[in-house]
């Protein structure tokens, strides 16, 4: 039988929890236009066959997954408003946290291969520019945004040992740890080892595109191992939007490009299957959130 806490928090009422920070609700509303303008571009061109990325790529494949990723966490991002305490979007903010991050580091590291120093047409040079600056402040804002929420103290009723309203189920516990690290791991190694890691991914990458597709590699193995820890559907609304959504945005642009990737390749029999977990992640667990918010029966 469920606490009367724990009913409420999957029934409607006043959840378990953090009250969530303004500025997580305004960084994910910004985060979440630009993502979805810029992604939309990206992955426009690249199906297009145009590689139009801040940096220069060898094929339109790489920045146009990138883009996909971004409009695919676009319409989530855009939710954020609606939670009612941190916990809620916890497993969607930090990884975003991580790719904003991550791309700006990735694109510093990588200045050489920017469009602006490259030269090239020029609204590809003012976007690489403007791909810098907005990413530098966007970071700035994302790690000053997870201090001020972090400061927000508990509410006294939390003090004690929370359980969970809607608990995963212990057959999905196991998947979701293979997907989370299967996505974590290899975004550790081509942000880490790209020159040894880049060759391996089924299509031609230069360092850029290496270290820049395994910052949202990475991002979204911590948004599936947080889902572990959280340990609770209701806590996962926005990140249930995000990730089936990124994986259907990345097959479109994989299946456009598909005569560029080596399927029958490890790294692209694994890459099916990583998106295909993403799928699956996504449907069960909405599915999964849809039975456990209808009333008990009695």
């Amino acid at each position: 039988m469920s606490t009367t806490g724990e009913q409420a928090a999957v029934d409607g009422g006043t959840p378990v929890g953090r009250d969530l920070s303004p500025g997580v609700v305004v960084l994910s509303k910004v985060v979440g236009g630009v993502s979805l303008a810029v992604g939309a571009l990206l992955a426009a061109t690249a199906l297009a066959g145009y590689a139009a990325g801040a940096w220069v790529s060898p094929e339109a494949l790489s920045p146009g997954l990138l883009g996909a990723a971004m409009a695919g966490v676009a319409p989530a991002l855009l939710t954020v408003g609606r939670a009612r305490v941190w916990e809620e979007v916890r497993s969607l903010v930090l990884p975003l946290a991580t790719v904003l991050v991550g791309l700006f580091a990735v694109s510093l590291l990588n200045g050489g291969s920017l469009r602006a120093a490259k030269g090239g047409p020029l609204f590809l040079v003012l976007f690489s520019l403007g791909w810098v600056a907005t990413l530098g402040v966007l970071a700035l804002g994302a790690v000053g945004c997870l201090v001020a929420q972090y400061r927000v103290r508990a509410r006294p009723a939390d003090a004690g040992r929370r359980v969970s309203a809607a608990p995963l189920p212990g057959w999905s516990k196991p998947p979701l740890a293979v997907l989370g690290s299967g996505w974590l791991g290899i975004g550790a190694v081509l942000l880490a080892f790209p020159a040894f890691w880049g060759p391996l991914v089924p299509w031609t990458v230069n360092r850029a595109d290496a270290q820049g597709l395994g910052v949202w590699a990475l991002a979204l193995g911590v948004g599936v191992l947080a889902s572990l820890v959280e340990d609770d559907l209701t806590r996962l609304r926005p990140a249930l939007v995000a990730v089936p959504s990124v994986a259907l945005a990345a097959a479109v642009v994989l299946a456009v490009h598909a005569s560029q990737v080596d399927w029958a390749s490890g790294p692209g029999a694994s890459l099916v299957a990583l998106l295909a977990g993403l799928l699956v992640t996504g449907a069960s667990g909405r599915w999964l959130l849809t039975r456990a918010s209808r009333p008990a029966d009695g």
